[in-house]
């Protein structure tokens, strides 16, 4: 084992800590975590429409359609909103204006994505002649898309000011209408490059990535068991190694992540059981039934930590209780510690893979239904579960039955490592 954790901090630990620095990464991630208050709240808006109780529920209908929209500005227009923040993002790192990247990266964005329909007759009561856009092209679906035209438009505008191919103003102008100036060249380029490659090559760059991607969306935030469990291992296994493991895994599993959760949210929305969704393996899957105190499951052995005879451990596990019960399990990977310590660090991968077996079989049989909403984390996991999957209480107790298998596998482990500790006091 302590060869095989040389060979991981030798050989991994550099390519992933790398991986996670890379300026494209890093901005691809910060840019579609900006997002995630408006998933949040387009999530409420949708467990609103949906309360199973009868008489809020028929109080409610006339409402439906108005109680709709902020979902339809949230959530279904997301990959708008990622565009903005992932090409603002990379303009920071670049010490590039951050306001006029993020514009551009917008437009890029809605020539590339969003090709407008023209209406030529009036229908009455459905819809008056004009130009319209399908904000369904500007949804998560649409994310891969969003990403690259942020990041290329960034980089094409990095390559204008570098070269001085811009418009310089004197001294004395405001700095708000220099940058207006020096971002003509740049936006009168990515105007006609993206405009060209859509338009007259019919190139669409949403549908050629999703095509070419969704493979991989397929086996690492599907409805693969292989896929799922394989996402959950990389994941534990970083963390056991001191690196967060969903940031690391973020630039690959995030955009598939956000994609997918908006997809169940939407199929939802239009009247879709919450039984037959798309997606199972979505964030909210792992996080409401796998991470339940945090990644690894820890709330489990923070418990058993609170009736060690070893007096650190105890303490440790007072501490770490109250954090865990909002999901936040930093207090105890570093403290006992998990990280490099093989003894804590098999229970915490394992555990993991157990519950996610039990949670997949379990939804795949109908007893469970898939995640229609996102709440934040720090949710204690059995209510995150029971609200996210349309007030479900087989969800619910789901959530208790996967703490007692985490419970029972962290035992032994739990005893061994508490036996040192003793030991050493």
């Amino acid at each position: 084992m302590d060869n095989f954790i040389n060979f991981l901090n030798v050989k991994i630990v550099p390519v992933a800590n790398k991986m996670g620095a890379q300026r494209h990464m890093m901005a691809i991630r910060k840019g579609i975590i900006s997002t995630l208050p408006l998933t949040i709240v387009g999530s409420f808006f949708t467990i609103i429409n949906n309360i199973p109780i009868e008489a809020v529920a028929k109080m409610l209908e006339p409402y439906k359609d108005i109680l709709d929209i902020p979902f339809r500005y949230t959530v279904g227009i997301l990959a708008l909103y990622a565009t903005f923040g992932i090409a603002s993002s990379l303009a920071e790192y670049y010490k590039l204006d951050k306001l006029t990247n993020g514009i551009l990266a917008v437009l890029a964005f809605l020539i590339s994505a969003a090709a407008p329909i023209q209406v030529t007759d009036n229908v009455k009561g459905v819809i008056d002649a004009g130009r319209y856009i399908n904000i369904a092209n500007l949804s998560a679906s649409s994310l891969f898309a969003s990403i690259v035209t942020g990041l290329l438009t960034v980089e094409i505008y990095r390559f204008f000011k570098e070269r001085n191919i811009t418009i310089k103003m004197p001294d004395g102008v405001p700095p708000e209408v220099s940058n207006s100036f020096v971002a003509l060249f740049p936006a009168a380029f990515i105007l006609l490059f993206f405009w060209f490659v859509r338009y007259v090559l019919g190139f669409n760059i949403s549908t050629f990535l999703t095509t070419i991607l969704m493979p991989l969306k397929g086996v690492l935030v599907g409805n693969s068991l292989f896929g799922g469990l394989l996402t959950i291992f990389l994941i534990t296994g970083f963390w056991t190694l001191g690196i967060h493991g969903a940031a690391i895994l973020a630039p690959i599993t995030r955009p598939f992540w956000e994609m997918s959760i908006a997809q169940n949210m939407g199929e939802f929305t239009n009247g879709a059981s919450a039984h037959q969704l798309s997606t199972i393996f979505t964030e909210q899957f792992l996080q409401w039934f796998l991470w339940i105190g945090g990644a690894g499951g820890t709330l489990a052995l923070v418990v058993l930590f609170m009736f060690s005879k070893s007096a650190y451990l105890k303490d440790l596990g007072k501490l770490s209780f109250l954090p865990g019960l909002f999901n936040i399990n930093e207090p105890i990977i570093f403290g006992a510690p998990i990280v490099m310590n093989p003894i804590l660090g098999i229970p915490f991968i394992l555990g993991p893979l157990v519950t996610g077996t039990l949670s997949y079989v379990l939804t795949i049989t109908g007893v469970v239904p898939m995640m229609m909403a996102r709440l934040p984390f720090t949710v204690p996991s059995p209510l995150g579960a029971f609200v996210s999957t349309n007030w479900s209480i087989p969800a619910m107790i789901l959530v208790f039955v996967n703490f007692l298998i985490d419970l029972a596998i962290y035992y032994p482990f739990f005893k061994v490592f508490e036996k040192q500790q003793l030991e050493k006091e």
